[in-house]
């Protein structure tokens, strides 16, 4: 998953990639459990120092749930050692969770939260439900890392953005993640395939898969919206930057613009087309994901540069993953087919009820010294926000160089966005995905189906709604 120290360099991308960032007014609290944010942290118990930036108690146990996705929770752990090698005497608990929200918003509501929080997966906790329950990081980045440089000197320029609401970093967004198409160049070479810019090029690519016995595209029923995202990135590149704020702000009829439908109705041809394998709906999604990586049963998958680590048990010797940008409805697109959708993900939280504050961020800390990002990007072949520790060779990995190509051709027309993350919809987005996917339901009723969802949100006056500008 990732780069090197010269193209990142250049990453004046996630500036206007990730100047996406959310802005809360700053009068109003959010509706919540239970009432929290940094009035309410706990006094430390600690010498701060230096080198104790945040006032760790002696013989602290930390407690931190990390999500178990495609990056497992060892990266976690190898900081947790570091930690209790810098602080002889305490515990950094790591646990994994496959379901953070349903395991961890009663323990919010309990005022128990966990020290640290990876809020990630189809499960996350929409933001804006807890945001006032948070700590500001700001003092995080602020402190000096285990090398003893300040931490803010060692990121990538605006990777603080997705996690901050008005003056409030309530998270830091741990990994860079490149989204696009990822397929075997060594199978495209052998059959002399090209990659496929425009959707009409697309359905040739899948007819040519279908002479092949193979299909274009498959999918699990847990990851039925990497499509969303595929389908998202591809109306914002065909109508422009207007189309992602319209969704993000949950505009009225938002996914009935014109370059969405033109997208859902390119999907739906491939569907009718039978170049979706059948029964995604009823597959476990990472033994869908194999069907790609390892028998090779379709061409192409949709999903963010974490597939490469997810399934590196289980993909074929010599398949040189690789990834490329997603189609353009037109040649005559807004942004060119070489546009992405990047940023910032693996959204860090902590927690202002949470029974060591110090012990959260400090952990936070060691996960942001250069030698745990360096293993990061060594182990899960993908960059973490911190500055050079992707060697120029991608530690091997052609899903890693094709990013740091991707990223080049790029150039300034990198975008990003918050809305489903922010607003915990992903859930809901996933029945009528795997429906559309399924072919019950049409291109027409599909975005129906997503604007009630939207709809919904707009309407609940309970939730704080957020300006994505």
């Amino acid at each position: 998953m990732k780069m090197q120290n010269q193209p990142f360099a250049r990453r004046g991308f996630l500036r206007g990639a990730l100047a996406t960032a959310a802005v809360i007014p700053m009068g109003g609290a959010l509706a919540s459990c239970a009432s929290g944010g940094d009035s309410a942290a706990p006094a430390a118990t600690g010498n701060v120092s230096a080198t104790n930036p945040f006032g760790l108690a002696d013989k602290a146990t930390v407690d931190a749930v990390i999500f178990k996705g495609g990056y497992g929770v060892d990266y976690v752990e190898f900081a947790a050692k570091t930690a209790e090698k810098k602080f002889a005497g305490s515990t950094f608990k790591v646990a994994a969770s496959s379901a953070i929200s349903a395991e961890l918003q009663p323990r919010f509501a309990g005022g128990n939260p966990p020290d640290l929080i990876d809020n990630s997966g189809a499960q996350s906790i929409g933001i804006s439900t807890i945001l006032d329950q948070l700590e500001d990081l700001k003092s995080v980045v602020d402190a000096n890392n285990y090398e003893g440089t300040k931490i803010s000197d060692t990121l990538y320029e605006g990777v603080l953005a997705p996690g901050t609401f008005g003056d409030k970093v309530a998270a830091i967004n741990y990994v860079l993640t490149v989204y696009g198409l990822w397929y075997s160049a060594s199978l495209f070479k052998d059959n002399g395939w090209t990659v496929p810019k425009t959707w009409d090029e697309a359905f040739e690519l899948g007819e040519k898969a279908k002479a092949k016995g193979k299909f274009l595209f498959l999918w699990g029923k847990e990851a039925a919206t990497y499509y969303q995202e595929l389908a998202f990135a591809s109306a914002i590149k065909e109508g422009g930057q207007d189309v992602r704020l319209n969704i993000e702000n949950l505009k009225p009829d938002a996914w009935k613009q014109d370059a969405i439908m033109k997208v859902f109705k390119a999907l739906e041809k491939h569907i009718k087309a039978g170049h979706f394998k059948p029964g995604g709906s009823g597959t476990q999604f990472t033994a869908a994901q194999a069907q790609w990586s390892n028998a090779q049963e379709a061409l192409l998958y949709p999903s963010g540069s974490w597939i490469e680590n997810e399934m590196k048990d289980q993909t074929k010797a010599d398949f040189q993953m690789t990834g490329t940008p997603v189609p353009t409805v037109t040649s005559g697109s807004k942004l060119p087919f070489e546009a992405l959708h990047s940023g910032a993900g693996e959204p860090f939280i902590v927690p202002s009820q949470g029974k060591s504050v110090a012990g959260g961020k400090e952990l936070l800390r060691a996960m942001l010294s250069k030698e745990a990002a360096t293993n990061f990007a060594k182990t899960k072949l993908s960059p973490t926000i911190v500055k050079g520790t992707v060697p120029a060779d991608g530690f091997g990995s052609t899903a890693l160089v094709s990013q740091t190509k991707m990223l080049d051709a790029a150039g300034k027309n990198v975008f990003n966005w918050q809305v489903f993350d922010l607003y915990g919809t992903n859930k809901d987005q996933l029945v009528v995905w795997n429906a559309f996917l399924d072919g019950k339901s049409s291109a027409e009723e599909l975005a129906d189906a997503l604007q009630k969802i939207s709809d919904k949100v707009a309407a609940d006056s309970s939730i704080k709604k957020v300006e994505i500008k």
